[in-house]
């Protein structure tokens, strides 16, 4: 999906372009986040009502490992630590990632025949 501003974005304008994005697609959607977000903050620190995971990498300039824990522990989220991944996503050589479709269907319940869950990982301090 291409944003209108990747400079300035602003969340309502990403928030929008999103919904819209996400209700058109006919199938799963593969979020990428770039540029300076800073009108997304603050981030919200209460516990998700939903099952979550947050993946992090020990060295992406987006987020630092230690911020990441801090969100996971306050969403009540799993936390996966990856070490040097870099940021993950396609541009930075992440193609298709078996771990985090594994991930993903841990949360959905669209686990395989013969195919256990992901065990629940525990929140690294790091």
């Amino acid at each position: 999906m291409v944003q209108d501003d990747w400079v300035s974005p602003t969340r309502q304008a990403w928030v929008g372009s999103l919904a819209r994005e996400i209700l058109a697609s006919p199938g799963p959607v593969d979020p990428e986040r770039r540029a300076n977000l800073n009108d997304f903050a603050p981030v919200p620190f209460g516990k998700l009502p939903y099952r979550s995971v947050l993946v992090a990498s020990g060295n992406d300039p987006y987020c630092p490992v230690r911020l990441a824990g801090a969100y996971a522990r306050a969403w009540g989220s799993e936390f996966v630590r990856l070490n040097d991944a870099g940021h993950i996503n396609v541009e930075s050589g992440h193609g298709e990632w078996p771990l985090g479709l594994a991930l993903l269907q841990s949360l959905t319940g669209d686990v395989g025949l013969g195919q256990q869950p992901l065990l629940k990982t525990s929140l690294e301090t790091a």
